[in-house]
């Protein structure tokens, strides 16, 4: 068996700390093969200048479609990263890919979302013998992936769709999506990708409900926003509930205790952003009057990383690379723990490489604070990689 620490096989990855956009685009593009090459995955550090990125990286790889976002954090070679671009080149060999840009997201129509989306599948000629699945990359301040994703659930039934929301580190400020040379905020970006490699969608997360109900009694949805939490002030009710006082509250708080909905049997997390000066709660996810809640319950987060990370194909193979989209409430939490090294190990011996994200999709949902990802393995002949 392959040392798991090794280089993936089947994706080429290259990562820049240099300072500035224009050093670190050409220093991570040295290492991908433009003529091997079908598409690049870019994750850019926030706050960083996402035409400019986008425009060399151009240049660079000579009009080869880039694709990817602005990030909270990346998850590279070494793990845990703030400032590094990270390239991921997906290889003509294994990958055939199309991509659709959607723009823009607020007010979204999802008459034009499903019907995009559907004539670009429809387009997307079917190579005998090869798999289907979907990434997405959506703008994490537009607050409309919960509709983006389930419509995209709808319309393409049978094609598995997996994704983050772009981030800019805890700034909530400025996310952007890159799509062929361009940088674009309130958008999105749709790859459907064929592959002859072998591969499972993964998502997880380590909390527990508590059992502790409380119902939303004030809301708006259209910006994630609740005002009230069982008739009284939202703020001032989570933290009676979490057992703090409303001046104590800080992102740090809200990660280690996230509120979950339950929906179809599984619970997820609902991560709240921040409180503001009127007490009102902000989230990441979808929100509403009438929804019952229960606090969530931290689990042993290394415990629950690697039993997560454990997978293996029908031959028992470990994947050859997880594609990973981590949420930065995870990240914030394992770093004020002082869990980072440790669990960055975990991410590197794993091969895991992707970004921290302001929310994260799998199975028609946006959802909060896990990791949802896509493990690839080896095809069959391994020596077609």
């Amino acid at each position: 068996m392959r040392d798991m620490r090794s280089n993936p096989t089947c994706v080429a990855v290259s990562a820049s700390r240099a300072v500035g956009e224009a050093s670190a685009a050409r220093n991570a593009a040295r290492d991908i093969d433009l003529e091997d090459t079908c598409f690049v995955l870019a994750f850019v550090p926030g706050g960083w200048d996402g035409a400019l990125v986008a425009q060399t990286l151009d240049e660079l790889l000579g009009g080869l479609p880039v694709f990817g976002c602005s990030t909270a954090g990346q998850i590279t070679m070494q793990g845990y990263e703030t400032d590094a671009l990270l390239l991921m080149a997906f290889p003509k060999a294994h990958f055939r890919c199309a991509s659709v840009l959607l723009d823009p997201l607020k007010p979204l129509s999802a008459p034009m979302i499903a019907t995009k989306a559907q004539s670009h599948a429809q387009k997307f000629q079917h190579t005998a013998g090869w798999h289907r699945l979907g990434l997405i990359f959506a703008d994490g301040l537009s607050k409309q992936e919960d509709i983006l994703i389930s419509t995209l659930e709808t319309v393409l039934a049978d094609l598995p769709i997996f994704g983050g929301s772009a981030g800019d580190g805890l700034r909530f400020e400025t996310t952007y999506v890159l799509h062929k040379g361009q940088a674009y905020q309130n958008a999105a970006v749709l790859l459907l990708l064929e592959t002859d490699l072998p591969f499972q969608g993964i998502g997880f997360d380590h909390f527990l409900p508590t059992g502790s109900k409380f119902i939303i009694t004030d809301a708006d949805p259209e910006e994630r926003k609740v005002f009230e939490i069982n008739g009284a002030p939202a703020a001032q009710e989570y933290a009676r509930l979490v057992g703090c006082r409303v001046d104590q509250l800080s992102p740090l708080v809200f990660a280690e205790n996230p509120m979950l909905i339950e929906y179809k049997n599984n619970h997820y997390v609902r991560a709240i952003s921040d409180a503001d000066e009127t007490g009102a709660l902000s989230f990441m996810a979808a929100i509403d009057d009438g929804l019952i809640m229960t606090l969530g319950q931290g689990q042993e987060i290394i415990r629950t990383l690697e039993n997560g990370l454990d997978i293996r194909d029908d031959k028992g193979r470990s994947p050859d690379f997880i594609l990973g989209f981590d949420c930065v409430l995870r990240k914030l939490e394992i770093e004020q723990k002082q869990l980072g090294r440790a669990v960055s190990d975990v991410l590197e011996t794993a091969r895991v490489f992707g970004f921290n994200t302001y929310g994260e999709q799998h199975c028609g949902v946006h959802m909060n604070q896990t990791l949802v990802g896509v493990a690839f393995f080896e095809p069959d002949q391994r020596n077609m990689c």
